[in-house]
């Protein structure tokens, strides 16, 4: 006779040896009703109901969904309710699982209902509402249950559709959910990853009152509009006088990217192919700084593309439009980008990506762009901004005193980082895997 295979995580609190249960979601979740409603029927001003909207799940709502602690629309006044069953109103311990995604890895995302403050709440367009059949498990086990990759993994397989992916009330019913015995072990494991929740919002917090500073800084340090000064001057320059102020073709070269054509036939995965630098390398860019790219072309690729050098500044004409960044890395772009040369007379470097991503030149942009059909920037629109000019040691004092907040936020943004891939590998150790499962 076969052995049954043991069900435990690789990661266990001492004194729990018990095999975990399998059981699909159906025997310990009962699926309740959802309403319909669309953003347009919701508010964030007042009413008697609110309403856990799919979009907001996605986005910005815990694991484990605390009502004090989130903004959540109410239902509008004018719309009836009176025909919803008591029992498809939210309760502590329920599961909210979002059933439409563009994206796979957001395909059925979830949170957990912990507190709910005895407010009127109910789950709404584009989701499932799971309630307990019984107490197990605990509240609070199940927010990270959903979370756990053996579970994602699941609902990814069983999500269908083209540019819209949905999951069916049958088809997730059928996933195989894990869970100890012990609701004391189940408690546990929902208190280690909740507390590091905790200390990962406390360090989202520092992140963005860094943020704020910075903006604020930015506020300060450069002139408003039509203004030839900025509020706050360092101490031994406020007698230099005013700033001059001209377009940016008096002080600076665009230079247009290329693509050789058709790209597809100049693409490499050879590691002598030269860096072919585009606008979505952005996404991993740190403090405006591009020191990755996820493509290469051929050489011969590259004599048909501007090549450019590390340590200059490119600036997006298209998508995020206005945005300058750093090169720390060689290759080549295409038209999607310009490159600044010639500009060194006027400006210090580290000044000038500091002034060039700044409010007061990207509300330009989008003052002279304004009335586009398609969203991008002219090299006609970028040479009519004006900038500001004065010495190079005003410039490099700035520059620093950014500079400065600028390596805070990324040492921030790094332990953030961190503490996220920690979790991760907690959520990987802490469950079984989808193998061991065996589904």
């Amino acid at each position: 006779m076969n052995k049954k295979k043991d069900i435990v995580p690789k990661l266990r609190f001492p004194g729990f040896e018990e095999n975990w249960k399998i059981e699909s979601l159906s025997k310990v979740y009962d699926l309740k009703i959802t309403n319909s409603f669309s953003r347009d029927k919701l508010n964030y001003k007042d009413g008697k109901v609110k309403n856990i909207h799919y979009g907001d799940i996605h986005t910005k709502f815990s694991t484990l969904f605390n009502i004090t602690r989130e903004d959540v629309p109410y239902i509008n006044k004018d719309i009836s309710i009176e025909k919803i069953d008591k029992a498809n109103f939210c309760q502590e311990g329920d599961i909210v699982i979002a059933d439409a995604s563009e994206d796979i890895d957001d395909i059925g995302k979830s949170i957990e209902i912990v507190n709910i403050n005895k407010e009127k709440v109910l789950a709404g367009l584009h989701t499932f509402l799971a309630r307990r059949i019984d107490s197990n498990p605990v509240i609070g086990y199940g927010g990270y249950l959903f979370k756990s990759n053996a579970i994602r993994e699941q609902i990814k397989r069983e999500a269908q559709g083209a540019k819209v992916l949905g999951i069916s009330k049958g088809r997730i019913s059928n996933i195989k959910l894990c869970y100890p015995n012990s609701p004391k072990e189940q408690q546990k494991i929902a208190n280690c990853l909740s507390s590091l929740d905790e200390v990962i919002t406390t360090e989202t917090e520092k992140l963005e009152l860094l943020q704020d500073h910075k903006k604020g800084l930015l506020q300060q340090l450069f002139p408003q509009e039509g203004e030839t000064q900025p509020k706050y001057r360092f101490p031994e320059f406020k007698n230099d006088g005013d700033w001059e102020i001209d377009t940016f073709s008096k002080f600076i070269k665009l230079y247009r990217g290329s693509s050789p054509r058709p790209i597809n036939q100049f693409l490499t995965k050879d590691q002598d192919g030269v860096n072919w630098i585009k606008i979505g390398d952005t996404k991993k860019a740190k403090g405006f700084k591009i020191s990755e790219v996820e493509e290469k072309i051929t050489v011969l690729g590259s004599k048909k593309s501007r090549k450019v050098k590390k340590g200059e500044l490119i600036l997006a004409n298209s998508m995020s439009y206005g945005a300058t960044y750093e090169l720390e890395l060689e290759g080549c772009i295409y038209d999607g980008w310009f490159v600044l040369r010639e500009f060194e007379d006027s400006y210090d470097r580290g000044f000038l990506i500091q002034l060039l991503n700044s409010n007061y030149l990207q509300n330009q942009y989008k003052q002279l762009a304004a009335g586009g059909i398609v969203q991008n920037i002219s090299s006609e629109i970028v040479y009519a901004t004006l900038l500001p000019i004065f010495s190079k040691k005003e410039q490099q004092k700035i520059a620093v005193c950014l500079s400065t907040v600028d390596k805070l936020i990324a040492a921030q943004t790094q332990k953030i980082e961190q503490l996220q891939d920690h979790k991760k590998g907690l959520l990987q150790q802490l469950f079984p895997s989808l193998n061991e499962l065996a589904v």
